[in-house]
Order: C-alpha cells, then structure tokens, then sequence
C-alpha cells in the first residue's frame, strides 16, 4: 500500500494510507503533484485548503470517518478530518459537499486538534 508524509514541524512526520482500490485516479493525481505545500485552515474539526490539483470525482462522498483525508471537488481542496464538522449531522465528520476520501491518518487523528491553522509539507512516502 502507497502512503504519503504530512511533514509539519510541530507534529513531524505523520503518515496517510492511500486508498488506491477506492479512488486509484485521485491517488495518482495528487502522487504525481507531490511535494505540496500544505496551508490549512480549520472549520469545525477538519482542516481543508486549496491545493494545485485538479481531480475528478471518484467514489465521492460527503459523511467521512474520522482520520480520513479527502480531497474536496468544489474547492480543490486538501481536508484532514479529526472530528465533526459544522456539516456534520450526527457523529462522524461531514464535508460541506462531496468529495473524494483517498485515504486516512495512520496515528491518532486527535493530534489536530491542536491547530487552528496548519502549515505543512505533503511528501511521497512508500
């Protein structure tokens, strides 16, 4: 299994877990785009921001788990769900509208509760 490094200074290294059977397209969009700077906003408990990528939708969907990690059509946006959202209807985190989940957190996600903003380098991995 492919994973990407989300490289923050405060955090570290964390992985992501590429989903490739879900959404294999978006995987390889944003793969090939690697490295990214990363400069995230929060709402609610994810973090989102734009990202220079432009990906088609793919399984797409708006309930997430948490630890996953979307990339949002709309927006063309990198999200990291830790947590419900203000779209969040019941207990799980809730995207504002559909987008891709390629793939999750591989530590505990409630490390990002810590940020209201997060800057950080996403990075190919294994």
């Amino acid at each position: 299994m492919k994973t990407m490094i989300l490289d923050n200074e405060k955090i570290g290294k964390v992985e992501i877990e590429l989903n490739m059977e879900k959404c294999p397209e978006t995987c390889k969009t944003i793969w090939n785009a690697l490295p990214l700077d990363l400069d995230l906003s929060r709402w609610g408990d994810e973090l989102y921001g734009t990202i220079p990528v432009k990906a088609k939708p793919e399984n797409e969907q708006e309930e997430c788990e948490v630890g996953d990690v979307a990339y949002w059509l709309q927006g063309s946006g990198f999200c990291i769900l830790f947590g419900k959202t203000p779209a969040s209807t019941g207990s799980k985190p809730q995207l504002v509208s559909p987008g891709n989940v390629f793939g999750s957190i591989k530590a505990d996600p409630a490390m990002f509760k810590q940020f209201n903003s997060f800057k950080g380098t996403l990075l190919k991995g294994e």
